[in-house]
């Protein structure tokens, strides 16, 4: 009874003669800012079911919602501008988000959008957002097949209108005078590519087909700083890609969710030539996309130096390596 009287009026000096309360306290001031690393990326999967259940309820209700909204139709309109008003409002305030060369984008008609892939593609979801918001324009894109066993996911492609997409399916939708956004590298691209912003392609030439077959211009995309915002871990590279070659989804641990300046810049339309190759345009569309990067991106990016763009003295500031030191991985 007298040590738990003792243990009510003074926890510290028991608690202390078993535990290193020292230790303790440097261990927990050691280990928060890690684990803050690995858990700020799960805000924007909140992000993305608070997306979900915007139109799960607007979908719920829509014929009340209708009956108030009697001048749109197309029901999905109303909930997709709700939702990009929440994604658009969350770019600017967390990333001070910019598009630069809206104007390359045209106010109607079709044209095929070619981005480079991040860890994460949040940039395609301000990017669209954006474009619903000022353009009244809606981006089409192709998605990885694993994206559609993610629950509540098909109500967000159902309302975004993202879909696997073949050859056939993406100039059909390009024929119809729609924008669709492709990114050749995909998950592959997602997962192992890092900082220094090399194109991991493989050799994809679906892209290509797609706009040479609808006869549509190819719109060059890529987000300063997108590296910076998300990253991989950098470590046992070899065995997490042998185990994505095995399952084909996302295996690669994630990190970050920082606060860096985000532009996204789409360069000008590389418009349809009859005479070019589908490896041709591949190339073409490449070098364009390659020269957003070394125009644009500090390489190799940085964390801090991302960072310092949020503030107006670093906005025009680029301090790009004069040559890339060879990359060693660790496996």
């Amino acid at each position: 009874m007298d040590i738990f009287i003792n243990f009510i009026k003074n926890p510290q000096s028991i608690l202390s003669a078993y535990i290193d309360l020292d230790y303790s306290l440097w261990l927990y001031r050691f280990l928060t800012p890690l684990m803050v690393t690995f858990l700020l990326p799960l805000v924007f999967v909140a992000l993305i079911y608070i997306s979900f259940l915007v139109l799960f309820i607007y979908k719920l209700h829509r014929q009340v919602i209708m009956r108030a909204v009697q001048t749109d139709r197309n029901f999905w309109r109303v909930g997709r501008k709700i939702v990009a008003a929440i994604w658009d409002a969350h770019a600017r305030i967390y990333h001070g988000y910019e598009v630069i060369g809206l104007d390359n984008v045209p106010q109607e008609g079709p044209a095929l959008i070619i981005y480079y892939h991040g860890a994460i593609p949040i940039d395609m979801y301000y990017l669209n957002s954006r474009m619903l918001l000022q353009r009244e324009r809606l981006i089409y894109t192709v998605g990885d097949r694993f994206l559609f066993k993610i629950p509540g996911w098909g109500t967000i492609s159902e309302a975004f209108q993202v879909s696997p997409g073949t050859v056939q399916s993406c100039v059909s939708i390009l024929r119809d005078g729609n924008l669709l956004a492709i990114s050749p590298g995909g998950v592959y691209e997602a997962q192992f590519g890092d900082h220094y912003y090399e194109l991991l392609w493989r050799n994809r030439l679906g892209f290509a087909k797609v706009a040479q077959e609808a006869k549509v211009p190819v719109i060059p995309c890529f987000t300063q700083n997108l590296r910076e915002g998300f990253r991989q871990l950098g470590i046992f590279r070899t065995f997490f890609m042998r185990l994505y070659n095995k399952v084909r989804i996302p295996v690669y641990p994630i990190y970050g969710g920082f606060p860096v300046k985000f532009r996204t810049y789409l360069g000008k339309p590389i418009e349809y030539d009859e005479n070019l190759t589908p490896q041709e345009l591949q190339i073409k569309v490449a070098t364009a996309i390659e020269e957003l990067i070394n125009q644009h991106q500090r390489l190799p990016g940085s964390i801090l130096w991302a960072l310092l763009d949020r503030l107006p003295a670093f906005k025009r500031h680029r301090k790009n390596s004069t040559c890339v030191p060879s990359k060693k991985k660790s496996d």
